[in-house]
């Protein structure tokens, strides 16, 4: 039996339930950056950097951010507790999955805001 102190929900079916919010957030995020891309393929750095200039396409992006490694780390957390039996290695993998979805938020907040 597999101890889940590690998941990221109360429950199976609250991690399941998130997979699926943030496959749908992931979902119009990609939807609406291809769009862009195509309305805009003459699209130079200015337009760029104008895009993300705005507070509601920053606030896009950290949702889809957050949506990412959440849904990452139910992903990584399901594979790791089915396939991964040793508790001590369960645990690294897990610590390292988890330690680098902190590095990439913490860089990626850097980034869309400035900090």
């Amino acid at each position: 039996m597999v101890t889940s102190i590690t998941s990221f929900g109360r429950s199976g079916l609250y991690d399941w339930m998130m997979q699926r919010v943030t496959a749908v957030i992931l979902l119009a995020y990609t939807v609406f950056m291809i769009g862009y891309l195509l309305f805009n393929s003459d699209m130079d750095y200015n337009q760029w950097r104008g895009l993300f200039d705005g507070t509601g396409m920053r606030i896009f992006t950290l949702l889809a951010l957050l949506s990412m490694v959440a849904h990452a780390w139910i992903g990584m957390w399901s594979v790791s507790t089915d396939y991964i039996k040793p508790t001590g290695a369960r645990f690294v993998f897990q610590s390292v999955c988890g330690l680098l979805a902190f590095i990439y938020v913490v860089w990626g907040i850097q980034i869309l805001w400035g900090i």
